[in-house]
């Protein structure tokens, strides 16, 4: 079982949350389609809902609220959240603006676990910062119902790939096989890949920059099946890839992410 057991190297994808408007309905999809734990948390996290899989943290769901609780008008998208880890958030924050990219949501901590930032690089995807205290981020990934890929689709390769770079130092070369298809490599293991919006077919027009969660699922087209059954979306009906099969979906409430059952050894 991929048990992470040692802490992330910085620049490597090490958590992902949700936020969204019914946090309970979120809950109860999600339990359904992956199998996850969860319930909404204490109020001096927001509600904070940990998610678990065989009893690992594997994902965060969050309401959409307003510092003093309230509900904000008019309600944000329901997007999910790419963290890469670091040593020290607000260091890198000075990398991130020293790169073209800005600041989402300054440095703050969150009571004992770490510390967190969001951030946009230079094409306007947004991705958040984890230095981690008492809280290293998943505790499983690369199993059935957890996440085993993030990736970057950006309206500029060479941009995004130059500050990903300089900012994380994250390692961005050629995929084989992949045409158009970058991999993110950290300490020489793959992380994450890059794609230009341009190298993605079917893409609605105006889709801006952006993190893709993928999601490690047993089968594909089952997976597809019972997330419409649950009043969610497809995107991109399931493909075989040189990957896998995937698919690209949304949830009831509209949060995109990618499903994918792999070929071979797992991806990330």
């Amino acid at each position: 079982m991929p048990d992470v057991t040692g802490p992330y190297a910085t620049g490597t994808p090490c958590w992902v949350d949700l936020l969204v408007a019914d946090q309970q309905a979120a809950l109860d999809f999600y339990r359904d389609l992956f199998g996850w734990q969860g319930e909404v948390g204490l109020p001096d996290t927001g509600g904070y809902a940990l998610c678990t899989l065989n009893g690992k943290p594997v994902a965060g769901i969050m309401a959409a609220l307003n510092p003093d609780g309230s509900r904000p008008d008019p309600t944000p998208p329901t997007v999910w959240t790419t963290y890469l880890a670091t040593a020290d958030v607000d260091a890198t924050e000075k990398a991130v603006t020293g790169n073209g990219g800005q600041v989402v949501m300054p440095g703050m901590d969150v009571l004992t676990l770490g510390r967190m930032a969001v951030v946009t690089d230079p094409t306007g995807a947004a991705f958040g910062l984890w230095q981690a205290r008492d809280f290293p981020g998943a505790g499983i990934v690369n199993e059935p119902g957890a996440v085993i890929w993030n990736e970057v689709d950006t309206s500029d390769p060479a941009a995004a790939s130059a500050f990903y770079s300089k900012a994380l130092g994250i390692t961005v070369a050629p995929m084989e096989g992949g045409e158009g298809y970058f991999s993110l490599s950290v300490e020489g293991r793959a992380v994450g890949g890059l794609q230009g919006l341009s190298n993605i077919d079917d893409l609605p027009p105006g889709t801006p920059s952006h993190w893709l969660t993928y999601f490690a699922v047993d089968d594909t087209d089952s997976t597809v099946d019972a997330l419409v059954r649950a009043g969610g979306n497809v995107l991109k009906p399931p493909f075989d890839m040189m990957a896998g099969r995937m698919a690209v979906v949304q949830d009831p409430q509209g949060g995109t992410f990618a499903v994918i059952r792999t070929a071979g050894p797992e991806a990330a």
